[in-house]
C-alpha cells in the first residue's frame, strides 16, 4: 500500500440491513425491543425475515454508515469488517468501495453467511433493530492492518465490536497500534444495551484508552450509572478529552475540557427514519475535527449530516454531503 494518509479508519461489524415499516402492534407481537439493538441467532433472523413486511436492502453496520458519510462529506475513509463469500458480502463490499472507502479486509473463508440487521420502522420513525452477525464474529486481530491504522489520523470504533471476542482483540490491537503511532482512538458506545452488557470494561475504555467518545445521552448515563444528565456530562469531563453527546431533537452537547458547547439540531422538514443519525452525526464530527476545524464548526456539520440522513428512509446519505456542507455551512 502507498504512503496515503485516511483521515478515519473505522472497524466495525460489516452488516447488511433490511429495513421494513411496521405498526406498534408488531412490535408487541414479535416481542421487540422497540428503539434497541438486539442480538439474536440465525434461526430468529429466519422467522423475523419471514414476519416483515416489503424490505429494503441496503448495506449498513454503524461503522460502516459513519465512514460511508465521511466519504460522501469529500473525506478520506478506510474500513476494517468481515463479510462471508455470499451475495449480501458482495454488495456490501461493493457498496464501501463505490464511496471512495479503502476496503480490503479479506472475505471469510468459512460458509458463514453475511451478517444482517433487521430494522422495523415505525410510525415515530424509531428504528428497532435485531441483528444476526454472522461473519462479523470471524473478525480477527489478523484482520487489523497496521499499515492502514498507522497512516489513519483517526482509527473510530463502534461498541458493538465488543459482542465478538475475537473482534474484541482487535479492537484493542487497532487502539495500540494507533496510539504508537501517535494516533487517535475514537468510540462509540452504540447503545445503551451494549454498554449495560460490558459496563465495567466500557467504563476502563473510556477513562484510559478513548480520545474521542461518542454518545446518546441514554448511553452516557447508562455509562455512569447515573438519571442525571448534567451529572453524566460532569463525569464524562472528569475522564474524556473529548466527547460529542447527542440528544434528539435537542441536538448535541460537545465536552471539551472546560468547555461546553451546545449545537442545535439541524432543521428538517420531516423525521422520516432515524436510523444511522447517531452514524452519521460521527461522520460529521469526525470529518470536520480531521480537517482542522474548530469544536463548534465540526459539530454544525455533525448536525447537518445526521439531519440529512433522518430525513429519508436507510441509513447512508443520499444526497452528496460535501455538496450541502458548501451550500449550508462553508
Amino acid at each position: 500500500m502507498s504512503d496515503k494518509l485516511f483521515d478515519v479508519c473505522g472497524i466495525g461489524n460489516a452488516i447488511v440491513d433490511v429495513l421494513a415499516h411496521c405498526d406498534l402492534d408488531f412490535i408487541d407481537r414479535m416481542s421487540l425491543n422497540k428503539g434497541t439493538m438486539t442480538l439474536i441467532d440465525a434461526a430468529r433472523a429466519e422467522a423475523l425475515y419471514d414476519a416483515m413486511g416489503p424490505a429494503v436492502e441496503a448495506s449498513g453496520g454503524s461503522c460502516g454508515n459513519t465512514i460511508a458519510g465521511i466519504a460522501s462529506l469529500g473525506g478520506r475513509g478506510a474500513y476494517i469488517g468481515k463479510v462471508g463469500n455470499d451475495q449480501l458480502g458482495g454488495i456490501f463490499r461493493h457498496d464501501m468501495r463505490a464511496t471512495g472507502v479503502h476496503f480490503e479486509t479479506p472475505t471469510a473463508t468459512t460458509t458463514t453467511p453475511t451478517a444482517r440487521s433487521m430494522i422495523f420502522v415505525t410510525p415515530d420513525a424509531e428504528r428497532t433493530m435485531n441483528t444476526y452477525l454472522g461473519a462479523c464474529v470471524e473478525l480477527t486481530p489478523d484482520d487489523v492492518d497496521p499499515a492502514v491504522v498507522t497512516r489513519s489520523k483517526v482509527t473510530y470504533l463502534e461498541g458493538y465490536l465488543w459482542d465478538p471476542p475475537l473482534a474484541k482483540q482487535a479492537f484493542l490491537k487497532a487502539a495500540n497500534l494507533a496510539h504508537g503511532a501517535g494516533r487517535e482512538i475514537s468510540l462509540s458506545l452504540s447503545d445503551p444495551f451494549c454498554v449495560g452488557r460490558y459496563l465495567t470494561e466500557f467504563q476502563d475504555l473510556v477513562k484510559n484508552h478513548v480520545d474521542i467518545l461518542f454518545a446518546n445521552e441514554h448511553e452516557i448515563t447508562a455509562l455512569w450509572e447515573t438519571a442525571d444528565f448534567d451529572e453524566a456530562v460532569r463525569i464524562t469531563r472528569e475522564h474524556c478529552s473529548l466527547a460529542a453527546i447527542t440528544r434528539s431533537a435537542k441536538g448535541s452537547v460537545i465536552v471539551a475540557g472546560p468547555q461546553l458547547i451546545e449545537v442545535p439540531a439541524w432543521p428538517v422538514q420531516k423525521v422520516v427514519d432515524v436510523t444511522g443519525a447517531g452514524d452519521l452525526y460521527a461522520a460529521g464530527f469526525l470529518y470536520g475535527y480531521t480537517q482542522g476545524r474548530d469544536h463548534a464548526d465540526s459539530g454544525r456539520i455533525a448536525a447537518l449530516a445526521a439531519g440529512e440522513v433522518i430525513s429519508h428512509f436507510g441509513a447512508r446519505p443520499e444526497t452528496p454531503l460535501a455538496e450541502l456542507l458548501l451550500q449550508q455551512v462553508g
